[in-house]
């Protein structure tokens, strides 16, 4: 089966591959099928957007479809980032300001329980879209630390390994990440769906 992950992050892209590996499917970003529109997420939750993408590039290419929107909540911050993790400081997609930012916005606040949450939004052949979520409880860190990963995996710290996200190594990461766990229930859906 051909999946289009509705995406152009190619660290995303490797990730759902390798946690995909293991089932009878065919993973393909919108660079490799020449598509090159963006989609605007003007959703207020993280289900909106990746609702809004998956249903965008469903109807576009009549094929199914996944797309998938993550950020970080911290709940000393009300909840910030949010939806607008990837453009915290301003700047789309600059992590190390996003996480300079963060960091800065965090000054001087003990409570610094946060958590990655990942929708994913899966229409399948009919059009029906299907909703997969993943959650990684941890902290922030009071500074940047490791140099894996990307995104906020400097600052995410998991007190139980004593370690960021950047700390540990991929296949760690995978295991243990927000994206992973939605991936996981979105691949018990497709196991059913394809065998």
């Amino acid at each position: 089966m051909e999946l289009i992950f509705a995406s152009h992050n190619p660290h995303k892209l490797s990730e759902v591959r390798a946690i995909l590996s293991d089932l009878p499917v065919v993973v393909t970003d919108l660079k490799e099928i020449g598509a090159d529109s963006e989609v605007e997420e003007t959703g207020t939750t993280f289900r909106e957007n990746a609702r809004i993408k998956a249903e965008f590039f469903y109807k576009k290419f009549k094929k199914p479809v996944f797309a998938d929107d993550s950020g970080l909540i911290v709940t000393a911050l009300g909840g910030e980032p949010g939806v607008h993790s990837a453009r915290y400081a301003g700047e789309h997609g600059n992590h190390y300001k996003n996480n300079l930012y963060l960091l800065e916005k965090m000054q001087g606040i003990t409570e610094r329980d946060a958590y990655f949450l990942t929708v994913i939004c899966f229409f399948d052949n009919t059009g029906q879209a299907h909703f997969f979520e993943g959650r990684l409880n941890g902290e922030i860190a009071y500074e940047l630390k490791g140099s894996g990963g990307f995104g906020y995996d400097p600052v995410f710290y998991l007190p139980e390994y004593n370690s960021t996200l950047a700390e540990m190594g991929v296949l760690k990461k995978n295991q243990l990440s927000h994206r992973y766990l939605a991936l996981k229930e979105f691949a018990k859906y497709l196991k059913k769906e394809v065998g």
